[in-house]
Parts: structure tokens; sequence; C-alpha cells
């Protein structure tokens, strides 16, 4: 089914422009359980795409190098489960596989997301097989089958079929109970939020069930995960929790099994949790109300910069999802916390109500200006800008979508230097009875002559091609937050004239 968006727009002189700033850099997306991966520009065409040998499981992320890493449906597992992986590829522009691992046996498998990290490494999500014996002795309340709780894997590449598990986290390692005293792990369950009470989530598996029947292994259901370089830590989401959890990824192995080392001090404890205090026996708002997905820091130098955003599925209603953003209380390397109270915030920073829901899967992003990019699964892509006005929809709603702005290195090298297009043809406002001055310039740049005098949309890219500034009836940019560089500024006039200058930042 085809969705209408109308955009916002405004009307000079006869012609439209888009007032808002419209989308801005490139989408990936691979329809899940299917070969072809997809980059969409923001005109909505199929700027690249590569037709794979083997089907994704649920998401593929676009590496600086140009190359792409693909989470894969592996056809020999022996687990079954929803967004069932069992491999991780990455592949050339032209889609041949430059490297993969296979993490799938009888014990353990990959599945919905995966992270990779700035070295060059990758985080894998998987199951790993816990018996009704273990279960059991670990304290939980009526174990009668095989139940599958998280690890986290990080692969180190080593050659094409090969890789180097150098660090883990099992949240097995970190578990409590209270409800049998005889058995492993008992202890007060409000008194160690750091842990995960092993009867917390009364069943598994989800959408696509869990075991080889589809009998619920997949116990948290663990969906999306996200790195922090700066903080060196891991977000990630549970579906069947409705909680998503920060733990320290600068812990050894070793440490990672246990509750002290690493920058936090706490070792592999989680080290914040937000969205279900009764999970911890707290009382509290529950704030994610059923599934969640895609927990994500904002990145540094964007609006809500180290914020938290993630997709509440069914945040507002069973039938109405929401991005919302957090600010965990940073202390440190860890985050406030009084025991007995919820952790912080209350609620949400900012809620963006989305245009269509999903009660499953989906994913958002926080644009350089402010944007909001959405991808609800099943329905369609689409960002809006502050105000809430639509500037792109695109209809596919894959069940993971990442978008990549005009600078990120992937694109450059994917596509060329110059991959969202700056205009080529550059006209002298001379010319035109329009001057630009100084230029070079440390930052502002000021426009005189007499086309001033009517209407003018002002747009300045970097050389990427990146949308820096916006402005409107205006007759000087500030470009003081923007690095030494290169710069294109366009401006239109009436009857949709449009001129070109270069603009160069010295610094």
């Amino acid at each position: 089914m085809t969705k209408k968006i109308i955009l916002g727009t405004l009307l000079l002189y006869g012609t439209m422009t888009v007032l808002a700033q419209t989308f801005d850099g490139y989408v990936i997306y691979n329809p899940q359980n299917t070969n072809t991966t997809y980059l969409i520009d923001k005109d909505e065409n199929i700027a690249y795409s590569w037709s794979c040998s083997d089907p994704c499981n649920y998401a593929v992320k676009l590496k600086e190098n140009g190359n792409i890493l693909r989470g894969v449906t592996y056809s020999s597992n022996i687990l079954n489960g929803a967004a069932i992986g069992g491999l991780i590829q990455e592949l050339d522009p032209s889609a041949n596989v430059v490297w993969e691992y296979v993490y799938s046996n009888s014990d353990h498998c990959s599945h919905h997301d995966f992270c990779p990290l700035p070295n060059g490494n990758v985080i894998l999500v998987a199951w790993e097989v816990r018996s009704a014996a273990e279960l059991m002795q670990a304290g939980r309340d009526g174990a009668t089958s095989d139940l599958w709780p998280t690890h986290f894997v990080e692969l180190q590449p080593d050659g094409l079929g090969s890789a180097n598990i150098i660090w883990e986290w099992h949240i097995w390692d970190h578990l409590i109970q209270d409800f049998d005293p005889t058995k492993d792990n008992y202890g007060v369950v409000a008194d160690h939020p750091e842990l995960m009470d092993i009867n917390a989530v009364s069943a598994g598996g989800g959408p696509g069930g869990g075991g080889p029947g589809g009998g619920g292994g997949d116990w948290f259901h663990v969906n999306g995960i996200n790195y922090n370089e700066t903080l060196d830590q891991l977000v990630f989401s549970s579906r069947t929790a409705s909680e998503i959890y920060i733990i320290d990824h600068s812990t050894t192995t070793t440490q990672a099994a246990s509750h002290a080392g690493g920058n936090s001090g706490m070792g592999g404890d989680i080290i914040y949790r937000w969205g279900n205090p009764s999970n911890y026996n707290t009382t509290g708002t529950q704030t994610i109300p059923a599934a969640v997905h895609d927990p994500r820091w904002v990145e540094d130098g964007r609006p809500y910069g180290g914020y938290i955003q993630f997709f509440n599925n069914e945040g507002v209603s069973w039938n109405t999802s929401a991005v919302d953003l957090i600010l965990a209380p940073e202390s440190g390397s860890n985050y406030s916390f009084t025991v007995g109270n919820p952790y912080a915030p209350t609620s949400y920073a900012e809620r963006h109500v989305t245009l269509t829901n999903s009660t499953g899967q989906s994913a958002s992003d926080r644009m350089s200006n402010g944007n909001i990019f959405v991808a609800v699964s099943g329905e369609y892509m689409y960002e809006v800008d502050s105000n809430g006005t639509v500037v792109w929809s695109y209809n596919a709603g894959p069940t993971k979508a990442f978008r990549y702005e005009c600078d990120h290195p992937g694109l450059a090298n994917l596509l060329g230097p110059n991959p969202c297009g700056t205009p080529s043809s550059i006209d002298d406002f001379s010319n035109k009875n329009l001057s630009v001055y100084p230029n070079p310039s440390t930052g502002t740049f000021n426009f005189s002559g007499m086309e001033l005098s009517k209407k003018v949309f002002v747009q300045v890219h970097n050389s990427y091609g990146k949308l820096v500034f916006t402005g409107l009836d205006i007759s000087a940019v500030n470009l003081d937050s923007e690095p030494a560089g290169l710069y294109f500024v366009s401006i239109t006039v009436d009857e949709g004239k449009t001129l070109h200058q270069k603009l160069t930042i010295a610094k």
C-alpha cells in the first residue's frame, strides 16, 4: 500500500521550496530474510544495491571503507527463533564476501543485532542454551525446559572465515533470585538492581518462537545493541523484560564474569537500567509498557548528544508507538542511583509520537540538524524536523534501517568524494549583482546586492554535500561552528532562480 505524506513547504513567488531542512544523506536497509541490501538517497532513489548470496536476518550497516556488515540467516542453524542469525559477513561494493564468521551450533547462536566497533571488531548478540537442571539450580521457578539467556561475544576478524573471540559477557553471570534459599544466586532482589532477577521474565520467545519446535527458548529476547566509544559502554534492549540496560565494556572477559573491575568498578554487572522497575522489585512507573527496540546514544555534537534514544513500540498505547529520549544520570563511569527508588529519570526528556506504529522491531536516529529519522517495521520510513514536519519519507518498512549523513566516510568510499552532489557549476555572484564578503572568512559571510531586495532562501553545503545551514530572508550566514574547509552557498530568489558560490572558512 502506497502512503502519501505531505512535506512542509514555503511558496516563494510561485516557486515551491522546501523550508524545513530536508533529508540529507542515505539510508541502508535489507528486508528481513531477503538477499538484497539497498542504499536510498534523499530523492527516494536506489543509489546502490548489493545482491548477496545469503538472506539477511535483521540488520545491515555501512563501514567507513564502503563495505557492509550483514547479519545472515545461516543455513545450518540447529537452534531456531526470532531473527535467527548464526553468521556475520562483511561484503565489498561488488557483494563479494571479504570476511565471515559462523557463530552457531547446538549450544549457542547469534541473532538479531550486532555492533561494529571503531577498532574493526564486531560484537554479536547471541543465545546460549541452559538446561532445565541448570535453571533450577540457579533459582528459576518452574524450570521444566531449556532456556537461552543472552550473551555477547566480541569478534576480532582473522582471515576470511576466522575470528578471535577477545571479549565475552554473559547475563548468566549476573543473576539473582529470591525464590529458593537453597539454590544459587539467592538474595534480596530490590537490594541488587545491578543483577537480573532470574524470575522477572516469566516466558521467553516472542515473535518467531524460540526452541527448535518454537518452544520459546529466547528468554530475554535482546534485539538491539549500541556502543559508546567515549564511555566504553554498551546499551542494549530486551523485548520480554521491557527494559534497556548499560554494561561496562572496558572489562576483561574475566572481569565481565564478575562483580568488580573495569572503569565502573562493577565488572559485568548492570550499571544502568530503565523502563520497568518491577524487574528489580521496586515501585515505580513502567515507562516501557511492552516491546522496545534499537537503543542508541545520540552522537556527540548533535542536538541531545549523549542522550539515549530508543523505539518504544507501545509507549503511548497498544497501537501507538513513540521514539523516546532520556538522559541517564552519568556519574563518572557509573550512574547515580538510590536503592529502593527506580533508576532516573522518571520520564522521557522528549518524545516523538510516530506517524504509524509497530508492535515489534523498528529503529530511529537523531540527525545533526535535530531531525528524527524513523523506520517503522512493516510500514514506512520517514524523517521529521523539530516542529514535527515531515521532510522525507520512503515507502518501505524494513525491520531495521540505518541513516548515514553525507560526511560519513563510507559514502565517499562507495559513491565518490561528493556523495550528496554539491552543485558542480559555480556561478560568480558579482555577475548577478550579488556579492559575498569576506571570503575567505573565519565563519561569517555577508551578502550584498540588488537581489537581496527580493525574498531569498539560503542553503550552505560542505564539501561532502552535507547541508549545514538554511535561512530565509537573510543577508549573512554564520558558520563559526563548522571546521575550516570549502563550502558551497546556494541562494534561491524569485521565479526559482538559484545562484551559487564557493565559500572558504580559514581558521
